[in-house]
């Protein structure tokens, strides 16, 4: 009969390298001497020491997205290469460690998620809650109804000179913030109308209602998708912004950066 260590064992046997999810420094030190696997330290700071480190500027409420961010940032500094086996080993419940997985570095499920937080020039915070209320939006729409919304995220300024004005803009004398609960309403309550939200580098919502006017021309967004994605990847192309999209036809959330698609997901699946 196989007892559980045996179990536990096809875990952590064989694989290339050994994924350690914010770990304290006496977690750390348990595996720094493993033989056979390299060992990457994923987490806000290198407190440890770690010589293979990928630094995680959120710690992520999802494990899932927290080990895929992990792993795609390993990827992106040569610390795994697609196809290698891994353990990831991280918390889900409590401070310490709790969450086992085994899975495999594969550059074709890239999805971008490493790239959007790490690379954009908004704070992380700031994409991350502009993320979550494209993801609430699509799964809630406006009053049970399938709703588009179009967020450009960071270098406000030129992104102000690059658009014009639809309507009144109601944010123009506040200094009201993206994170902000009350906000995050009138933000769901305005993307039903048309135009896009500004927001800063560190997350105040600058203008509501704003057409963008960058010319399109060369820019390649996948079939399928309107005017709406054609307006983010050209803005993302022209500024140091980042574009997250919610479509009305087909219900998913994508993030443009420099012209290009560079996250696309289900909000149900989030």
């Amino acid at each position: 009969m196989t007892d559980l260590t045996e179990l536990l064992e096809n875990l952590v046997s064989g694989v290339d390298a050994v994924f350690l999810f914010s770990p304290s420094g006496s977690y750390y030190e348990r595996f720094s001497d493993l033989n056979g696997s390299d060992v990457v330290v994923v987490a806000p700071d290198n407190n440890v020491g770690a010589s293979d480190f990928v630094e995680l500027p959120l710690e992520f409420d999802n494990v899932k997205d927290r080990i895929r961010f992990g792993i795609e940032g390993a990827i992106d500094h040569g610390l795994a290469e697609d196809g290698d086996e891994l353990t990831c080993i991280a918390s889900m419940f409590g401070d310490g460690i709790d969450t086992v997985t085994r899975t495999r570095a594969n550059e074709e499920s890239h999805s971008g998620i490493y790239d959007l937080f790490a690379n954009s020039r908004a704070d992380p915070g700031v994409i991350r809650d502009v993320f979550e209320v494209a993801i609430e939006l699509g799964k809630k729409g406006q009053k049970g109804k399938p709703v588009g919304a179009l967020f450009v995220v960071g270098d406000a300024g030129k992104v102000m000179n690059k658009s014009r004005p639809l309507s009144y803009n109601p944010f123009e004398k506040s200094h009201v913030h993206v994170g902000d609960p009350i906000v995050n309403v009138m933000l769901k309550e305005f993307s039903r109308l048309d135009g896009a939200f500004v927001i800063s580098d560190s997350g105040k919502i600058v203008s509501a209602y704003r057409y963008l006017e960058p010319s399109a021309e060369g820019v390649d967004i996948p079939k399928g998708l309107g005017a709406r994605h054609m307006a983010a990847g050209a803005i993302t192309r022209d500024t140091n912004a980042t574009a997250i999209v919610l479509s009305e036809s087909d219900g998913l959330v994508r993030s443009f950066k420099g012209g290009e698609l560079i996250l696309e997901l289900d909000p149900e699946g989030y």
